[in-house]
């Protein structure tokens, strides 16, 4: 697949050694590719290192299902229109259970039909938060009850790191080849 972009292109030959030394661990670690968002981070090593740690954490380490946390990355990519970002993880939510009327409501940016409690809650916080840059007493006491303590912490770090992943996608507009684009461009 061809990956465009504003960014200048990397020769792997060239790269300096922390550059190497970070495209190593990306490729060696879950993800296994230089796609996304490290397509921009590899030009600066220390953030990529930095954040390639969180997100593995944040895509494979939280106490959430794979589902909800596809669920809160889909909502972020929706939230941004971030092209590249759904493109990525469209087809990785509807694997983890996602269904095909929540992920094509999120994709329209229409509030979904959920038929999972968890899923509604998921979708709340994140749109509290994106809203309002707060989430009140009565959300925070259900997202706690729902999920735990640790679990929220870890989910507001999803929104979070994906929201940063959305912006350097859009800023350097990372383009997945000749896939469809999922949102307008503006």
């Amino acid at each position: 697949m061809s990956i465009d972009s504003r960014l200048s292109p990397l020769d792997e030959a060239s790269m300096a050694p922390d550059q190497r030394r970070v495209l190593d661990a990306i490729l060696s670690g879950p993800r296994g590719n230089l796609d996304g968002p490290f397509l921009a981070w590899i030009h600066s090593p220390e953030l990529a290192d930095h954040a390639q740690r969180l997100g593995a954490f944040c895509r494979y380490g939280t106490r959430l299902e794979t589902r909800l946390t596809e669920l809160a990355i889909l909502f972020t990519a929706a939230w941004w229109q971030s092209q590249a970002e759904w493109q990525i993880h469209e087809p990785i939510a509807r694997e983890a259970g996602v269904s095909e009327a929540v992920i094509e409501a999120l994709r329209e940016r229409r509030e979904p039909a959920f038929e999972r409690a968890a899923e509604a809650l998921v979708y709340r916080l994140g749109k509290v938060l994106y809203t309002t840059r707060r989430v009140d007493d009565v959300l925070y006491a259900e997202a706690v009850e729902a999920f735990g303590e640790p679990a929220v912490v870890e989910l507001v770090g999803v929104l979070g790191y994906y929201a940063l992943v959305a912006m350097t996608l859009n800023v350097f507009e990372v383009r997945r080849g000749t896939e469809p684009l999922p949102f307008a461009e503006r």
